[in-house]
């Protein structure tokens, strides 16, 4: 018999699953896509089915990667104590099992539009996707997880930044321009400072559970100052292509989206207080995105 309690817990179920896809954090995927395809417009034509297909390539790798994560913190038991947004396996409300299938059936479909991608526009992009599958999963799965060793920043940087931006080019022009790899980096920066904000959170947690992270390496002050050198060094990354491609200045409309978190940061926030800042810097990756994209495309 269904009750009047079931369509509530049902609910909560359904939003519990999507907070621990991380949502929340998918401009860090959206913005470098935006970026290359900017570029690719910039010297020829976008094709829509190439575009519909990197998005299904991007979002299965990353939401799995999310999900193994998810797992794989849960069962270190990294998530036991945790300040941030809830986590399914570290909090109980999904089994390590059911987390881990997530993980495997979203790396399944972006498998399957990476054979899609090899057969009609180039073999190489199934060496991509191995590439993506590789660094998901040992980012904090396997017995010495990157991420446990200082890496998750590099590893951000690249797949996020580079990787992320040349790969869009490239599956729309069939070749990366210098002019996509120049734009990436400013995207890379601005990943590695949404990833330490998470980072600043999780100091005391993060070294409880054998994390060792760049912040947990730096420290509280440190830590501030690299977020605050990753968001500066991105804007004048991007202002520097604007020597060959002048409406990149356009970046600029994303300043006033960065004086709140880089505030708050230097402002001492810690723990809960980081939570608004790490969503702050998911806005402005995402509206600096729009702008450099539109820039480069111009």
């Amino acid at each position: 018999m269904v009750t009047a309690a079931e369509p509530p817990a049902a609910g909560r179920a359904v939003r519990n699953w999507l907070v621990g896809a991380r949502l929340k954090t998918l401009p860090v995927t959206l913005a470098p896509i935006l970026v290359g395809m900017g570029t690719a417009a910039s010297l020829g034509r976008i094709s829509w089915w190439r575009t519909a297909l990197t998005l299904v390539f991007a979002l299965g790798f990353v939401l799995g990667t999310n999900f193994f994560n998810d797992y794989s913190d849960g069962v270190r038991g990294a998530d036991d104590h945790r300040v941030g947004p809830v986590r399914l396996v570290g909090s109980g409300l999904a089994s390590p099992r059911q987390v881990l299938r997530s993980g495997i059936v979203l790396y399944g479909v972006a498998a399957l539009a990476a054979a899609v991608m090899a057969v009609t526009i180039s073999w190489w992009l199934l060496a991509l996707a191995v590439v993506c599958a590789l660094g998901g999963w040992f980012y904090t799965g396997g017995s010495r997880p990157y991420g446990y060793r200082s890496l998750g920043d590099v590893s951000i940087f690249l797949f996020h930044g580079v990787i992320a931006v040349c790969a869009t080019a490239y599956i729309q022009l069939g070749r990366v321009p210098l002019l996509a790899l120049g734009a990436s980096v400013p995207i890379g920066l601005l990943a590695c400072a949404l990833l330490t904000t998470n980072n600043l959170r999780d100091i005391p947690t993060d070294t409880a559970a054998g994390k060792i992270t760049v912040a947990v390496r730096l420290g509280d002050r440190r830590t501030r100052v690299y977020y605050v050198l990753c968001v500066a060094v991105a804007f004048a990354s991007a202002l520097a292509l604007a020597a060959g491609r002048p409406w990149v200045l356009l970046v600029l409309g994303a300043v006033p989206c960065a004086v709140l978190p880089v505030r708050r940061v230097l402002g001492g926030a810690r723990g809960g207080e980081l939570i608004p800042v790490l969503e702050h810097t998911c806005v402005l990756l995402l509206v600096f995105g729009v702008l450099l994209a539109t820039g480069v495309a111009l």
